[in-house]
């Protein structure tokens, strides 16, 4: 069953950071990073994310199993960029018939592909760090976030491992009836898209008995609410996110320096 608890070290010492400074660690160096285009910037990002993993307790091993679906995406960036980049500057590398593929569009793609995981590992890193209701708290009393708002992303968050639990019964209820793709790979996509269907009703049936739910109990109310745990914003957590913000403004000087900085924007 898919897991959203943490699973960093307790100890650790970032681990141990306010869930707010550490989403909004991420967010600046994730959103400094949008603004160059050139690989060098978000290799040099990637370096230092895997270097600070120790400091937040999370194994190389775990961020792998947690980060394998940003493979997929990158593979398909690559493969969209080979074939669909109107920029073909640069000698040739590989033609074949229609596809050429030029030394320009590999170092887009390559850019692009290293961007995506230097902009995602820091969320993939926070959110395995962090417990969902501490999160909701701290949005709260930190962030001063609408209760609805926080309420209903730690309820999604709790939500999560039902919708693999769920995918599997009706694959199984399915293959009860006879209901089975076999080898047929034309049959797997249509059974596929008629389970995440089904999957997508049931998930919007949900959401909707839940936001009742909570209106019902006043979540979308002015009156001030108690909380049970308090949330504490340090100096220590606003360290962390300067030190998030240095990060990433080193990362661009290391490209401006190199001379590869290519701004997304002019």
């Amino acid at each position: 069953m898919l897991q959203v608890e943490p699973v960093a070290a307790p100890g650790a010492p970032l681990a141990r950071r306010n869930p707010v400074a550490k989403l909004a660690a991420a967010l600046v160096f994730s959103i400094m990073l949008i603004v160059t285009l050139d690989p060098v910037a978000p290799a040099v990002a990637i370096a230092v994310e895997l270097a600070v993993l120790p400091l937040f307790g999370v194994r190389y091993r775990v961020l792998a199993r947690r980060a394998w679906p940003l493979l997929i995406g990158a593979v398909g960036v690559l493969v969209t960029l080979v074939l669909f980049a109107a920029d073909r500057s640069g000698p040739p590398l590989v033609e074949l018939g229609p596809v050429l593929v030029t030394s320009g569009v590999l170092v887009t793609a390559l850019g692009l592909v290293l961007r995506m995981f230097a902009v995602a590992l820091p969320g993939v890193i926070v959110f395995a760090t962090t417990d969902p209701t501490d999160l909701a708290d701290s949005l709260v009393q930190n962030a001063k976030a609408p209760a609805r708002f926080a309420i209903g992303a730690l309820a999604a968050f709790r939500l999560v491992p039902l919708l693999a639990q769920e995918w599997q019964m009706i694959s199984m209820a399915r293959r009860a009836r006879g209901v089975d793709a076999g080898r047929n790979p034309v049959a797997k996509v249509r059974l596929f898209a008629s389970t995440a269907f089904t999957l997508l009703v049931g998930a919007i049936r949900r959401g909707t008995r839940l936001a009742v739910a909570m209106d019902a109990r006043g979540f979308d109310a002015d009156t001030p609410r108690t909380v049970a745990r308090r949330q504490r914003f340090t100096t220590a957590d606003a360290l962390l996110v300067l030190g998030a913000a240095a990060l990433a403004g080193g990362a661009l000087a290391v490209s401006v320096a190199l001379g590869t900085f290519r701004p997304l924007i002019g």
